[in-house]
């Protein structure tokens, strides 16, 4: 077992066999108890506006995969139209992603959010309430690694106010969606004790995960190499019996979507681990995720990077599967900082573990209470300064545009995109000003007409009614809408030529 006992605090009010402290973990002061729950709830509503902030104020969009990989395969199912790119052409992803999403698009529906504006923030808004909720799983899966709930609730705040989750938590991306299972899977899976039931529900998470976003399959071979290195060979039966029967539920997914067993796995792994064609979207040396980290969040970063190796000797297992889950990531050549966002949870599940460890040295409550809340305060510092990351600070276009801000980026094309959906008189639309993967696509336009990248047909094809261009670029058009130093132009045509040739492929 990875979990070290300390002894038990000299507080009459709470016995050893409270029914409050979590199994295998000691109890500790009532004061303390209570200091943890008031953090645990201020880090989880903080947390919680933040999300909602941005997820209701940035329209901007970090990689195309977050729209073209869930977002717009979504609206393709629920309202018949939207671009394919081609990992949904050769079925290099399976379909529980936009799944999901299309069942919040559905929702949406039926509770007449069919704007784009309506239907969008629910989905974000989601997105956001489950990073919350992974907040809550890293307080739990800390708990359940020895550290008190006071300790505890300072790790779950290092996740839920952090700058760099913050900056993804809206997305709608496999790695939001993924997080939450895997951190309350292995919360559950990795607990001292845990019954039968217990592991059959957290095994079912990380089986869940990794329909969600097949890099997870690290996490459950960790968990069965913890459950094998800790002897407890029934258990370990138990979860690669479940994670096996998740396995069939990947397969079978595949197998109706694409028509073959495996089939989106096969392709991915085919792309990019044999054929090596991730590298063409750009590599990094090996030591990118730590240097990112220590530039997007210097402080914040080396604190729980500290306080998890403090942590590490009293958390093996979790410990073990953190750097595995880092370790094979660091040595892909292809690296984009939000691949490691289902690591960061567990890196403050195992800050607050390490936490736990440096109150044990200070004396009395006042010490304790005044270090823990130094932890929040400084992760609620990083949380309030999400609005200064730029591109550079994140990994993302580190030459091409590293002082521009990482929010909004594209913004004013999408809510453009918006506005011309809306247009009565619109038949077709050419954003001139972007790479057409860099837009939202129809998930914002929404409208059945033609949607032509950049280098499409010229304006006086007669394809389309509406162009998106830099202001001052209007020519003959009039125009209708502006953000920024964008326009959203009418031409000055009648109907729109049908185009028995427009291709649905995302260019």
């Amino acid at each position: 077992m990875d979990i070290t006992h300390r002894p038990l605090e000299v507080n009459p009010t709470v016995p050893p066999d409270s029914p409050t402290a979590a199994p295998g973990v000691p109890a500790e002061a009532l004061a303390e108890r209570r200091l943890g729950g008031v953090l645990l709830v201020v880090a989880l509503v903080a947390g919680a506006a933040f999300r909602l902030y941005w997820a209701l104020h940035d329209d901007g969009i970090y990689w195309p995969d977050e729209v073209y990989q869930s977002l717009e395969p979504a609206h393709r199912l629920v309202y018949g139209y939207g671009l394919v790119a081609w990992e949904f052409i050769d079925g290099a992803r399976n379909w529980a992603l936009p799944g999901l999403v299309a069942g919040l698009l559905g929702l949406g529906r039926l509770l007449g959010l069919t704007d784009p504006a309506g239907y969008l923030g629910l989905v974000k808004g989601f997105f956001a309430l489950v990073g919350t909720a992974t907040a809550w799983a890293t307080w739990r899966l800390g708990r359940v690694s020895g550290a008190s709930s006071l300790a505890a609730s300072a790790g779950a705040a290092l996740f839920a106010l952090a700058s760099v989750p913050l900056y993804f938590a809206p997305r709608a991306m496999s790695e939001n969606a993924s997080v939450l299972p895997v951190v309350l899977g292995l919360a559950l899976a990795l607990a001292p004790g845990a019954s039968r039931r217990t592991l059959v529900v957290g095994a079912s998470l990380l089986g869940l995960a990794v329909l969600l976003r097949l890099q997870n399959g690290v996490f459950c071979l960790g968990l069965l190499g913890v459950l094998l290195a800790r002897r407890r060979w029934r258990e370990a039966g138990v979860a690669l019996a479940v994670l096996s029967g998740w396995a069939l539920a990947f397969g079978l997914l595949d197998k109706l979507t694409w028509g073959r067993w495996f089939h989106s796995a096969i392709v991915y792994l085919d792309f990019n681990v044999v054929q090596g064609k991730a590298a063409s979207f750009g590599t990094k040396p090996f030591e990118f995720y730590f240097r990112i980290l220590g530039r997007a969040m210097p402080g914040l970063s080396l604190l729980v990077g500290a306080l998890a190796l403090v942590g590490l000797p009293r958390a093996r297992g979790l410990a073990a599967v953190t750097a595995a889950f880092l370790l094979l990531h660091s040595l892909q050549p292809h690296k984009e900082l939000r691949f490691l966002v289902p690591a960061l949870p567990l890196l403050a599940a195992l800050a607050g573990v390490g936490l736990d460890s440096a109150l044990r040295v200070l004396r009395g409550f006042p010490a304790r209470a005044t270090a823990t809340v130094g932890v929040v305060a400084a992760a609620l510092l990083s949380g309030a300064s999400a609005g200064a990351l730029t591109f550079r600070e994140l990994g993302q276009y580190e030459h091409a545009r590293p002082k521009d801000s990482a929010w909004d980026d594209q913004g004013p094309v999408n809510r453009l995109l918006e506005a011309a959906g809306r247009q009565d008189d619109v038949c077709g639309l050419k954003v001139e000003t972007v790479h057409q993967a860099w837009t939202g696509g129809y998930s914002y336009f929404h409208r059945n007409v033609p949607l032509y990248p950049h280098n499409g047909p010229p304006r006086n094809s007669r394809r389309y009614s509406h162009v998106i261009t830099l202001a001052g670029n209007e020519g003959a058009g009039a125009t209708v809408a502006r953000d920024g130093p964008l326009a959203l132009v009418k031409l000055p045509v009648g109907a729109c030529v049908p185009d028995p040739g427009y291709s649905w492929r995302l260019p």
